[in-house]
């Protein structure tokens, strides 16, 4: 049995009505086609847990940011590595110098 829907007017239910009868006709060439769906099929991949490591220090600093974002410090992770693979963050791996100075994260 097909569950009945309500819409808001009619454009609307004409809309979902044509989208459901496959009028539509993609405008996209072969080719921004092919990309949409390598984009769709990347985003569809499966997420892989890990385990590491940290200092309670660096998980409580964590948390703590990740509390000031709204977001599970978990989450903050992934999105930290996310950024980092995507290039927008960055960290300068460059030797301590005589002064102290040390690597630094830099968002981009």
């Amino acid at each position: 049995m097909k569950k009945k829907t309500s819409y808001f007017d009619k454009d609307e239910q004409e809309l979902a009505e044509s989208l459901e009868k496959e009028n539509w006709i993609s405008d996209l060439d072969p080719k921004e086609k092919n990309q949409y769906e390598q984009n769709a099929l990347y985003s569809l991949n499966t997420q892989q847990q890990i385990n590491i490591t940290m200092s309670e220090r660096d998980v409580m600093k964590i948390r703590a940011k990740a509390v000031e974002e709204g977001i599970p410090y978990q989450s903050f992770i992934s999105m930290l590595i996310h950024k980092y693979n995507e290039g927008k963050l960055s960290i300068a791996m460059t030797r301590p110098t005589k002064k102290g100075k040390r690597r630094g994260i830099n968002a981009v």
